[in-house]
């Protein structure tokens, strides 16, 4: 199980379990799963609506969220979260260059993370 901090500067912060290496459970499926207002609009990587900050808490342990999909690499691009070169370097590395990510195309892996979100 995975411990998932959501952080809002609107709402208090609210901290859940997830589970961890489903392969499926997505940052914005656990935050309507736990009623955490995450704004959304298409769900399916091509809007940038969930953008989020994810932050592991354990600095120790090595950063294990699935890497960026084509469409969450293109949108983190054009909104200027992520530069080619750190694309790059994913593709080397094999693991999420930064810490913006998509809250619909994120999967939960076995680490605690704090997810801070904007409120409207």
């Amino acid at each position: 199980m995975a411990l998932v901090t959501f952080s809002s500067p609107l709402h208090k912060d609210k901290t859940v379990y997830a589970v961890s290496g489903s392969h499926k459970q997505t940052i914005l499926q656990i935050a309507k799963d736990n009623h955490i207002p995450i704004d959304f609009s298409c769900g399916d990587g091509e809007c940038g609506t969930c953008l989020v900050k994810v932050k592991v808490i354990d600095k120790n342990k090595p950063r294990l969220a699935n890497p960026l999909n084509e469409r969450e690499q293109k949108v983190l691009k054009e909104m200027g979260k992520v530069t080619q070169a750190e694309l790059d370097k994913m593709q080397v590395d094999d693991f999420a260059p930064n810490e913006w990510r998509l809250a619909c195309q994120m999967v939960i892996r076995d680490e605690d993370i704090l997810v801070e979100y904007p409120s409207r």
